[in-house]
Order: structure tokens, then C-alpha cells, then sequence
């Protein structure tokens, strides 16, 4: 670690070549004569608070002098409640690429002002498009680190509730944030996470909390099922903060990550705790009925008109009447590719024009489509049903990861009949069971894996205590 000299020049020089305040516009070097001494200044045009930093500026300019020491002038001299001392040159780098104010002063010898009245550029506090509520909090998540620990503070006034800092990134210098409620989080797994952390070597979050996911997780690239929960509600963060759960916040990203994860979590919704518990226990497992059905509902369709003779004479109404001129596989996966070049297209479309888009696509394709035969109006059915019930959960990824199986039971059940439809089923299985997140010693399928009665009755029931 660099320290400070007990040259003031030398030291001014070098932060001046560490910060190259001549090659960046932006960063702000400020000299400012008090008496016979000297204080320089650096920041960040920006990043500083001006109607702090004018109204510390206009009491330093009218003392005599800066005094002996740093300590001694911070305690008298500097008003301003986050204010320190520092003698490491790194950590006065750091700071001020963070947004702090550094002073060195010709008095101070090796030490120098660290004055935090920083601010960042954020967009206002509003409820999340992909997590909304018919009853409830309307605020959400932002991209700057601090207003999301105030968001989860406010929730919680428990002086238990810690907010453990690191930084993250040996070009980027990132802020995280390991969130936690002491007494009610696993001490060890919360250690296990600070000590993930802290060895972690990367360059830069760019992507920020996809990026340190992807940090702390060897991604399989074959198992398409998420491995970190997110949130971007508060509400949803600070409950899962009182369960025990551990939150991770990255600067730069509008979500809170949520350890340890399982497959079960993903179809829990904030609005359940909004309904009395009679209704959100419905929700919740009309909720889980329909999602995994999903997963095995085309491909089990496809098996069985493709053997008419194990249906009973009441199913008989699944077996289409008219043949298209595509074969029935080719038409499922083609309306599965179908549904995503939608989906694309629709996230590109400005705003305005979405909803026309998408009832353009559906219905007009779809009928243009069955109209000269290239798709059976049951296809059409069973896949627009798969599409709306993917929503029925927010997880972007999860939908994506049901997609992914269901196409490939569909394939397998193609190839091999109804032993291929059994692999895939078995295949789904396994991935669930090997699926590595950053859980600690709690499997993907807890509370089923390993099993816990009470826990598992709350995810699938809307109790009240």
C-alpha cells in the first residue's frame, strides 16, 4: 500500500499524474489559498454535491490558516458529517474516481481529507415494469447503490441489518454490497459470501449484477436454468432479507440478488402477500399448476395423437380432424421459433405501437397460417396457450429454461417415441437436481431436496403466522 509523503508538493504531483487531471476534462484539481497555507482539492465534476461543497469552500477560504494537522482541522474546520482521514494514495485514487472529494493540505504531511458529499445521477424511484402489483408499494430499484440501501433501511429498522461494503473489479472498481439481517442469516454462509467476494479477480461489472453472477457461479452453459434469484421491489427484498435470505447489490444495476437460490422461489410473487391468504394461496398454486404444465404439454400432445389407439373414446376430441402440409413436429417447433421472433420484435417496437404489433402478429399470422395449410388450429391453440402461461411467473430466464426442455422432450419424443419422452422428462430432472448456484450446502430443489415439511407447505401455501 502507497502512502503519503510529508512533501506537499511531491504529493500534490503525484495525484496529479495517478488522476491525469490534464488529460480528463472531468476531473477537477482546485487550489485554494487559506492564509499562508495551501489546499488542494479533487473531484469529480458531477459526482459532487455544490451546495455542500460551496458552502464547505466558503468556510475554509475565511480561516487564517489549515492548523497542524489533518485531524485536528477535521474535527474544528469541516462541518460536513462523512468526512476522514487518509494516508493511502490508492484509496484516495479510488475515492475520488468513486464520486469522494480528496484536499491535500501544505500542513497536513502524509495525511489528506477524504470528504464524501458525492451524489450520482439516478432516474426517480417507480414500480417495475417486469414485478408489478394490484395492491402495494409502487417504488422500486435504481442504478445508484445507495438510494437501494435506503429503500431496504426504511423497511427495516433493525440495527441487525448490515450492510457489508466491498469493491469488485480491478479496472472498475465496482461497489457491492453484501446485505444481510445478523441473528437470522446463516453466519457461515454469509462468510462464505464475503469471502467469495473478496477473492474474487476480474477486470470490470460491466454487465453488473449479470457479470458478478457469472463471477461467482462457474456457469455451466448447458443447464439453461437461472441461477440467482432477482429482485427489483424493496418490499420483496426486505421479506426476504427477515426470512434469513442474503441480498447482494451492485452499483449500476436496479436489482437486488437473493441467496440462496432454489427452483421454487422463482414462482413466488410479491402480489401473494398483497391478496388475503385464502385468495394468494389460490394464486399460488394455480400458479404452479399452470407453469409446469408447460413443460410437457406439446410434446406429451405430439405422443399422443401420434398413437390414437391409447386414448379412451372421451379424448378423442385431441386428435386433429385435418392434416396441414407440414408435418405436426415441424409445425410446433416452427411456431416456437415463431413466438420468440415476436417477442424480439415486440422489445425492439417503440412503446406506442407494441400492443398493435403483437395483435397483429398473433392473430393475422395465425390465421393467414392455418388458412393455407402450413398450421392445425390446434397448433396454434396449444402453443398460445404455452406462451401466455410462461408469464405467469416474472423470471425471463426460468420461461426461457422451461422452453429449452419442452423443445427438447419434443425432439427426443420425435426421435424415439414414448422413450424419448421419458429421457427428456428424466433429462428435465437431472438438470434441476445438478443445477449449481451459489447456495452454499442447500440444493436447487430445497425444500424438497433435502426435505423440509414446513418450509415446502409455505412456498405452495399462502399462511399467515
Amino acid at each position: 500500500m502507497r502512502k503519503l509523503g510529508t512533501n506537499y508538493r511531491e504529493n500534490v504531483a503525484e495525484l496529479d499524474r495517478l488522476l491525469r487531471v490534464e488529460e480528463s476534462f472531468d476531473i477537477i484539481k482546485k487550489v485554494l489559498r487559506i492564509g499562508q497555507d495551501e489546499l488542494t482539492l479533487y473531484y469529480i465534476d458531477g459526482f459532487v454535491k455544490d451546495a455542500v461543497m460551496q458552502k464547505l469552500l466558503l468556510s475554509f477560504i475565511s480561516l487564517d490558516g489549515l492548523g497542524s494537522s489533518a485531524q485536528a482541522f477535521i474535527e474544528k474546520q469541516v462541518t460536513y458529517v462523512e468526512a476522514d482521514v487518509n494516508e493511502s494514495v490508492d484509496a484516495m485514487v479510488t475515492m475520488v474516481l468513486s464520486g469522494a472529494t480528496v484536499a491535500l493540505g501544505s500542513t497536513f504531511g502524509p495525511s489528506a481529507l477524504v470528504i464524501d458529499a458525492r451524489t450520482y445521477p439516478a432516474r426517480t424511484t417507480q414500480e417495475p415494469e417486469n414485478d408489478r402489483v394490484m395492491r402495494g408499494a409502487r417504488d422500486g430499484f435504481v442504478e445508484t447503490l445507495v438510494f437501494n440501501t435506503a429503500l431496504i433501511r426504511r423497511r427495516i429498522r433493525d440495527p441487525r441489518l448490515t450492510m457489508s461494503y466491498h469493491t469488485v473489479g480491478s479496472e472498475s472498481k465496482t461497489d457491492v454490497v453484501l446485505c444481510y439481517v445478523e441473528g437470522k442469516a446463516d453466519e457461515k454462509y454469509v462468510a462464505y459470501l464475503r469471502d467469495r467476494l473478496n477473492k474474487l479477480r476480474t477486470d470490470a461489472l460491466t454487465m453488473g449484477h449479470q457479470s458478478l453472477a457469472e463471477c461467482l457461479i462457474k456457469t455451466r452453459w448447458y443447464n439453461p436454468f437461472p441461477k440467482i434469484r432477482c429482485t427489483e421491489r424493496p418490499d420483496a427484498a426486505a421479506a426476504s432479507l427477515l426470512e434469513g435470505s442474503v441480498l447482494i447489490l451492485c452499483d449500476n444495476s436496479p436489482e437486488a440478488m437473493i441467496l440462496p437460490t432454489s427452483i421454487f422461489d422463482f414462482l413466488q410473487e410479491t402480489g401473494d402477500y398483497y391478496f388475503p391468504p385464502l385468495t394468494g394461496c389460490y394464486v399460488r398454486l394455480l400458479r404452479h399448476a399452470i407453469f409446469w404444465v408447460t413443460l410437457f404439454l406439446t410434446p406429451l400432445w405430439y405422443l399422443l395423437i401420434s398413437h390414437p389407439e391409447w386414448l379412451p373414446a372421451w379424448m378423442a376430441f385431441i386428435i386433429p380432424a385435418e392434416q396441414a402440409k407440414i408435418p405436426v413436429f415441424a409445425q410446433l417447433l416452427l411456431t416456437e421459433f415463431v413466438i420468440d421472433g415476436l417477442k424480439l420484435a415486440s422489445m425492439n417496437t417503440p412503446s406506442m405501437l407494441t400492443n398493435s404489433l403483437s395483435v397483429v402478429g398473433g392473430l393475422i399470422l395465425g390465421d393467414f397460417a392455418v388458412d393455407i395449410g402450413w398450421l392445425m388450429p390446434e397448433v396454434i391453440l396449444y402453443m398460445a396457450f404455452v406462451a401466455i402461461a410462461n408469464f405467469t411467473q416474472p423470471s425471463m430466464e426460468l420461461g426461457y429454461a422451461f422452453k429449452f426442455l419442452r423443445v427438447g422432450i419434443l425432439i427426443l419424443t420425435a426421435l424415439f417415441d414414448v422413450w424419448g419422452f421419458i429421457g427428456g422428462l428424466a433429462l428435465s430432472l437431472i438438470l434441476l437436481v445438478t443445477n449449481r448456484t451459489v447456495n452454499g450446502h442447500r440444493s436447487y430443489l430445497y425444500p424438497l431436496i433435502p426435505f423440509n415439511g414446513c418450509a415446502l407447505k409455505r412456498l405452495f401455501y399462502r399462511v399467515t403466522k
